[in-house]
């Protein structure tokens, strides 16, 4: 199956460091070639890059692994297809627009028989289960919610509700952000770890790279990463429990 990366900082911060471990595994230190992409939130808009080449051979990953672009909010996912041919409309995360602001999506896992009623407001252009719940989900909290966005504890409460009822079908660890808060849900296997004062020396397991944080932060800087498998062996990842859902804001989980 596919793997996720995800970042929630309290400051607008660059996932070099990450993205490079973590691209590595799109087809080099593991076999998800199908495909990747990666989208930035900066302010009321959304930097968004797929490519249906392996992350490893991709001279767009390339771009990202040298610029360091800043966001707050930040999405990334290798692909290993399970459903949906590879093409570039199958490349996650999806990115859609809800309550007049854009909406990020990706998953990993796979949903047998699952099916929804799309009534139009929201519909896949590619062929994966994956951007059929993305439909799903928007479709969901509109038509609960309206035309206007719930505070963050009613949405929390409906997307948890909405994950289970998704998860019932298969696999589903996902994210989930509208460039305030990142939402993610685990079935089988996520972690995370909250890099913060005092910073350490954070050294990559799938390349030989490492940083001193405490040489390019200041102490008030706070970060979340949220991936699959543990970028670091040298850090403590905290694992997910299977059916939970956790809210990361200005770098801290909820």
């Amino acid at each position: 199956m596919c793997q996720l990366l995800g970042m929630n900082c309290n400051v607008p911060t660059d996932i070099v460091f990450s993205f490079t471990g973590f691209a590595m595994r799109g087809g080099h230190t593991d076999t998800h070639h199908d495909g990747w992409g990666i989208a930035f939130f900066e302010g009321a808009g959304v930097r968004h890059f797929v490519d249906h080449q392996a992350a490893i051979a991709s001279p767009v990953a390339e771009l990202i692994k040298q610029y360091p672009i800043k966001s707050r909010n930040v999405i990334a996912h290798i692909r290993k297809a399970t459903q949906g041919q590879v093409a570039l409309e199958n490349c996650h995360p999806f990115v859609r627009e809800l309550w007049g602001r854009y909406w990020v999506f990706a998953h990993n896992g796979d949903l047998k028989q699952f099916a929804p009623a799309l009534d139009g407001a929201f519909r896949p252009v590619g062929t994966t289960d994956s951007e059929r719940a993305f439909c799903f989900i928007l479709q969901e909290l509109r038509r609960r919610f309206g035309d206007s966005a719930p505070p963050l504890d009613a949405l929390r409460a409906a997307l948890g509700e909405l994950a289970h009822a998704i998860a019932a079908h298969g696999t589903f660890n996902m994210m989930l952000s509208d460039g305030a808060a990142l939402y993610v849900h685990c079935s089988t296997n996520l972690h995370y770890v909250v890099r913060q004062y005092p910073f350490v020396t954070a050294r990559l397991s799938d390349q030989d790279v490492s940083v001193d944080f405490s040489q390019v932060t200041t102490p008030d800087d706070r970060v979340a990463i949220i991936v699959t498998e543990p970028l670091t062996a040298n850090e403590t990842w905290t694992r997910f429990a299977p059916g939970e859902l956790k809210v990361f804001v200005d770098g801290m989980p909820a």
